[in-house]
């Protein structure tokens, strides 16, 4: 029976067969670069260390080198020198600097108080003007009033409302005449009882109206009119023709009526816009002047 041979283990490969080829050269390279700087490194401390056969050195090399430091001492010296007075001067400089800013804000202060004093002046006057107009505004509003009142009553404002219509008509069968003393009292008669506007056949009745004869014809304003006559009374419809009766001129043209015989109409217009009446033609004024008052009342009815 033959015995079995005894097995050897393989021997180990060597590094550069089971390295990888890309790690290998990059390993190699660096080998290499470190071997070539440690031989430049020993070569540059050969070259610096000292030959022990060689003679000493001259002492003018040391004299060299302190005058070339005691140069470099005075030429930092100088420059130190100079850096402190341009210090300086630039110290002076920014002080003269922050001097003049400082007084040019100053002077800007001034001036801005100078404004806002000016400013504060112009807002009291505007405040002031304001209030002026606004009294103004209230004087105006209440004088518009008043002189619409005035052109109401006197006439020279065309007005609308309810009121009277009367329609007076000459007596008949060549009878009598209505004439301007009749329709004078009539119109007193009507102002008595509160009437604030009169018209006699569209001719609107003011302070200036005059109501004449002219032969057989009336004339009211200056323009003939016959009859009938419609005299329209804006008021209250209601107590205008019961409180002309109570009047002692509206007696006094109804006692005529029945002496003579006018006709007579009388109708109430309730409608607001019933009764439509113009204003009085314009008329310069010549001269006039303000009787007194007959009592506080009229003093205080003149006024408004």
């Amino acid at each position: 029976m033959s015995r079995p041979y005894p097995v050897v283990p393989p021997a180990p490969l060597p590094a550069r067969v089971t390295t990888p080829l890309l790690t290998l050269i990059t390993q190699q390279s660096l080998d290499e670069d470190y071997l070539h700087a440690a031989e430049r490194r020993a070569a540059r401390a050969a070259a610096a260390a000292p030959d022990p056969q060689a003679p000493p050195a001259d002492d003018g090399a040391g004299g060299s080198r302190h005058l070339q430091a005691a140069a470099v001492l005075a030429l930092f010296g100088l420059l130190l020198m100079t850096a402190v007075i341009q210090t300086a001067r630039n110290a002076d400089s920014t002080a003269a600097g922050r001097a003049t800013l400082i007084s040019r804000i100053d002077d800007q202060r001034r001036v801005l108080a100078r404004e806002q004093e000016r400013i504060q002046r112009d807002q009291d006057a505007a405040a002031s003007a304001t209030d002026e107009l606004t009294t103004l505004r209230g004087e105006a509003a209440t004088a518009q009033g008043r002189l619409r009142r005035l052109q109401v009553r006197t006439g020279y404002l065309p007005v609308a409302g309810p009121g009277v219509r009367l329609t007076v008509r000459d007596a008949p069968d060549d009878g009598e005449l209505v004439r301007d003393t009749d329709l004078r009292r009539l119109v007193d008669g009507l102002w008595e009882a509160g009437a604030e506007a009169i018209a006699i056949n569209g001719q609107r009745l003011s302070v200036l109206s005059a109501i004449r004869n002219s032969g057989q014809v009336v004339n009211v304003n200056y323009q003939p009119l016959r009859a009938p006559y419609v005299v329209s009374a804006i008021g209250d419809p209601k107590r205008l023709q019961a409180d002309l009766l109570d009047t002692e001129s509206g007696a006094a043209f109804i006692g005529l009526t029945d002496q003579y015989g006018f006709g007579l109409t009388m109708q109430n217009v309730d409608d607001d816009t019933g009764l439509r009446l113009p204003a009085a033609p314009a008329r310069t004024l010549r001269w006039a002047r303000q009787a007194p008052p007959s009592s506080p009342a009229a003093a205080e009815e003149s006024r408004s």
